[in-house]
C-alpha cells in the first residue's frame, strides 16, 4: 500500500504547493499512484498475505497498491463530478 501511497501524497502536495486546481492535484496524485504501483510488480512481497508465496509474488502486482490506486482513482473520479 505504501508504495503507491507515498507518492501519491507526494504528487499531492506538489501540486497544492504550486496552486493548481483539486482535480489537477488529484490526477497527479493518481499518476503517482499507478507509477509506485507498477513498481511494485518486479517486487518480491515482504508484507501482508503475498509475503507467504515468497519469490513467487515476483511478477505480480502488489494487492494493497492497487487497492490504494483504484481507492484514490474513485475519489478524483468523484470529485470530477
Amino acid at each position: 500500500m505504501i508504495d503507491a501511497l507515498l507518492p501519491a501524497v507526494d504528487a499531492l502536495k506538489a501540486s497544492v504547493d504550486q496552486g493548481v486546481d483539486l482535480v489537477t492535484a488529484l490526477d497527479a496524485c493518481v499518476s503517482a499512484a499507478e507509477a509506485g504501483m507498477q513498481a511494485t510488480i518486479p517486487l518480491q512481497a515482504r508484507k501482508g498475505r503475498a509475503s507467504y508465496l515468497g519469490e513467487r509474488s515476483i511478477g505480480h502486482q502488489d494487492p494493497g497498491a492497487t487497492s490504494v490506486t483504484y481507492l484514490l482513482a474513485a475519489l478524483r473520479d468523484a470529485v470530477k463530478g
